[in-house]
């Protein structure tokens, strides 16, 4: 998608945000504060090599924020319990957790275009991938690109590698696309609608800001007992979800999300000024086998694929069944 295309969706979804509407979701209603502000920078001609330097001031901005050394203190917690459930050497982990600096022992030769020296990583003995859905259009969206350069960081504090880590948002430009290859990181080609299998892998899902149904397809497509505890999701609080929805509503159209309420641990992300409309309404999730094995058995049993059609407020971008005209009433 070329960036003037970008630049008219964003000023669709600006449009759109505006409009009067009973009983949005807070989702949708923080999708169209997203659109306003991205709406601010659509005309912001860039080419890769700008953009690369833009990533690059905001993991600079980020790195000397309070809001990621809190962010990252939340992570760590979550994640060294997740990993004494994996059985996983924790004292490594730690020491990978250890101070980030921006210097690096490694000559620059090694490092991906456009990246912040020393961000390149070498795999460590904690194997973790990442799949990162729904991220937005970080080449004229500030928010997208603050979103970005955290799972940047993040990768490189958890010793992922970026070859590792798979991306997809159907909005991406043709320049993101190449500007994310260039960081070395995974684009899918396909539009999953979050139906991804980790196939026994460990694995961290980083949805910020995405719609329900993308979650549940999440649940669905790893609905037992060991795929989940294998599993991190950072991403809406289910929480919240699950006091915005109504009981009703929510065991409906997003069975697998009210079923496993009472078979995960969250912990909210912390909320500063300066970054409140990039990450509120954000938790780091995780699945203790203790509290899954507490869940009902007929629970498990259950394994139907969700169906959204009778659905209201729908925000996900099916595969093969929405028209990139309508994606700005309805995204990832």
């Amino acid at each position: 998608m070329a960036l003037a295309s970008v630049a008219a969706l964003d000023q669709r979804q600006a449009a759109a945000a505006a409009a009067p509407r009973k009983r949005r979701s807070a989702v949708r209603r923080l999708r169209r504060r997203e659109a306003v502000a991205c709406g601010r920078e659509a005309d912001l001609e860039v080419d890769s090599e700008v953009l690369f330097r833009l990533i690059r001031d905001a993991e600079e901005d980020l790195l000397i924020s309070d809001f990621w050394s809190s962010a990252l203190e939340t992570i760590n917690r979550c994640l060294t319990k997740h990993l004494e459930q994996l059985k996983a050497p924790v004292g490594t982990f730690s020491k990978v957790l250890g101070n980030l600096h921006l210097d690096s022992l490694q000559d620059e030769s090694d490092v991906a275009p456009g990246s912040i020296p020393g961000e390149s990583l070498i795999p460590g003995t904690y194997h973790m991938k990442c799949v990162c859905y729904g991220i937005g259009n970080f080449a004229t969206c500030v928010i997208a690109r603050n979103q970005l350069a955290f799972l940047l960081l993040l990768l490189e504090k958890c010793q992922i590698p970026r070859s590792h880590c798979w991306v997809y948002d159907p909005l991406f430009s043709q320049l993101e696309i190449a500007v994310l290859n260039n960081l070395g990181m995974s684009v899918l080609s396909e539009n999953e609608e979050g139906k991804r299998s980790i196939c026994g892998e460990p694995t961290i899902f980083y949805m910020l800001h995405c719609g329900t149904a993308l979650y549940n397809n999440l649940l669905w497509s790893n609905w037992s007992l060991d795929a989940l505890s294998k599993m991190v999701i950072i991403g809406n609080s289910f929480n919240g979800l699950d006091e915005r929805l109504l009981t009703r509503i929510l065991q409906k159209n997003y069975p697998y999300i009210a079923k496993i309420l009472k078979g995960l641990e969250e912990l909210e992300f912390p909320q500063t000024s300066q970054y409140m409309d990039i990450f509120n309404d954000t938790s780091v999730h995780w699945f203790p086998v203790q509290k899954l094995e507490q869940l009902a058995t007929d629970i498990w049993a259950f394994r139907e694929e969700p169906d959204y059609q009778d659905c209201e407020d729908l925000e996900i971008i099916m595969n093969k069944t929405k028209d990139p005209s309508g994606a700005d009433l309805n995204s990832l």
